[in-house]
């Protein structure tokens, strides 16, 4: 029997239809939405959930550019499509992407399916919330509050601090380039760069490169970020950084702020936070920690030593999107300020926004610490996640990603033709592989150079075939190796044998 609600809706769709005017009646079909929804969500779990994480299927199916412009036909066109080919198109979509969420994807900083945190993203995309102000996003408001507040405690600022959700790891490494400026030259808010002396940004040569971007963005200058070297575990070197600082004061320049950096995105690496702050206490230097990608070592008490000393820093980047598995993008930002410097630095006090003659408490109204105006409720999908784990089952994510990245070391270590670059710190594994033909070359400069041309091919070959993805690069001169990284419960031991199982397979004949 048909409720009342739905009896009144169906009223008023047949008094719509009776007029002429398109104006008077609703443009959706509501029956129609309905059903097309329902066939995608079962296509989605079936396609984009289950078959993407079956170990019997591909990572990918790869096609070349013009190959795959062919097959999705890209063309925009004046008519729409019928609803069974628009099911199609979804379907294509599906098919022709990568599997992140696959138990044979290591290519990137981020991996495997997280249910809890997927349905957050259904629910936010189907709201169409926005974090300015909190009559626009009332529930979420508080939960970003409430994650934030958790953060910080975990990053160990007893007095508070503050922060926020952003759209990604480069905008919290912009968001305290700013900050760090503003706290030293706070006209420059008004009058620009020309209100400033000669500034300089101290990073590490195994720095994300969005320190760079966001010194050019804000006009610094990539020339006035100063590389300090690191070690050979890929840590900065503290007494290089003091040496640094006091050259570029004698010649005029003045530094502003240091980045140091939790988990490299190449070695994972972890630079020494508390020899830094030594450091950059002495010169009264704005610390932040780059640790989008080795933050949730602080979730564990096994690991957390790795971060020591990360209480004593200004601000950190914190990605949940990548070890912690919470859908893209989850970028947190946190100050250890309660000033409300966030607020000044970007505030432009927009009167159609942020009225303060509200009729509630307009501290929750967000928005004008942000350089965004729009914002999605990224943390929803962390605090979603969060309340059905637990920080204890959080906890055990990490350990076993490590413990995983351990065992898979140790096994390279025991084969032949394998040779790790270096002892992993984190969940970063970095190896070469040497085909037979190779094996019995000395180490030296014909070797490096043969050995450069091998984990190209090796990707090329696993791509084609779709069996798995893993990354490579050259590091500091070496020829090219490849980078395992270590994240999804769904991995098993029997994964990292096929890893290296299949390298071997693609690359024996080279």
């Amino acid at each position: 029997m048909a409720s009342s609600t739905e009896t009144h809706i169906k009223g008023k769709m047949q008094h719509f239809s009776s007029h002429n005017d398109p104006l008077d009646r609703p443009p959706l079909d509501f029956a129609a939405t309905e059903s097309f929804l329902q066939q995608s969500m079962t296509m989605i779990l079936e396609d984009a959930v289950k078959k993407a994480t079956d170990v019997r299927q591909k990572v990918c199916e790869w096609h070349s550019p013009e190959e795959l412009k062919e097959l999705l036909d890209l063309e925009l066109r004046d008519s729409g499509e019928p609803e069974a080919r628009i099911l199609e198109r979804c379907r294509d979509a599906i098919r022709y992407s990568v599997k992140t969420t696959h138990p044979h994807f290591f290519n990137q900083l981020y991996a495997g399916l997280e249910p809890y945190s997927l349905v957050a993203s259904f629910i936010t995309d189907a709201l169409k919330p926005s974090l300015y102000t909190y009559e626009m996003s009332p529930v979420f408001t508080l939960m970003e509050n409430a994650v934030l507040r958790k953060l910080i405690q975990i990053v160990g600022w007893e007095e508070g601090g503050d922060g926020l959700f952003n759209a990604g790891g480069s905008m919290s490494n912009m968001y305290a380039m700013n900050l760090a400026r503003y706290r030293n030259f706070p006209e420059i808010k008004e009058l620009g760069n020309s209100a400033a002396p000669r500034l300089a940004v101290f990073t590490s040569q195994e720095c994300h490169y969005s320190i760079s971007k966001a010194a050019a963005l804000m006009g610094i200058g990539t020339k006035n970020v100063f590389v300090v070297p690191s070690d050979k575990k890929g840590k900065m070197i503290p007494s290089a950084l003091e040496e640094q600082i006091e050259s570029l004061k004698s010649e005029g320049g003045v530094p502003f702020m240091v980045n140091a950096t939790a988990g490299t995105t190449v070695l994972g690496a972890f630079d020494p936070i508390d020899e830094i702050a030594d450091v950059c206490e002495k010169y009264k230097l704005w610390l932040h920690v780059d640790a989008c990608w080795g933050g949730a070592v602080l979730m564990s008490n096994k690991h957390k030593l790795l971060m020591k000393g990360i209480h004593r820093v200004d601000s950190v980047a914190w990605n949940p999107h990548k070890m912690l598995m919470a859908c893209l993008q989850c970028s947190a930002f946190l100050v250890r300020d309660k000033t409300r410097l966030l607020q000044r630095c970007h505030s432009a006090r927009a009167s159609y926004l942020f009225q303060q003659d509200k009729f509630y408490d307009v501290s929750y109204d967000t928005g004008d610490k942000s350089v965004q105006c729009s914002r999605k409720p990224d943390a929803f999908k962390f605090w979603l996640m969060w309340k059905a784990l637990g920080t204890s089952e959080l906890e055990q994510r990490v350990d076993r990603a490590l413990a995983m990245a351990r065992y898979l070391a140790d096994e390279i270590t025991k084969r032949e033709g394998f040779r790790l670059l270096m002892e992993p710190e984190y969940a970063n594994v970095c190896f070469w592989y040497i085909p037979p033909s190779l094996r019995d070359l000395p180490d030296g400069p014909v070797l490096q150079e043969k050995l450069h041309n091998v984990a190209p091919v090796v990707k090329e070959r696993m791509m084609k075939k779709g069996s798995m993805m893993v990354g490579y690069q050259p590091h500091r001169g070496q020829a090219n190796f490849f980078r395992m990284v270590v994240i999804s419960p769904q991995v098993s031991r029997q994964d990292m044998d096929f890893v290296l199982d299949e390298i071997h397979s693609l690359g024996k004949d080279l």
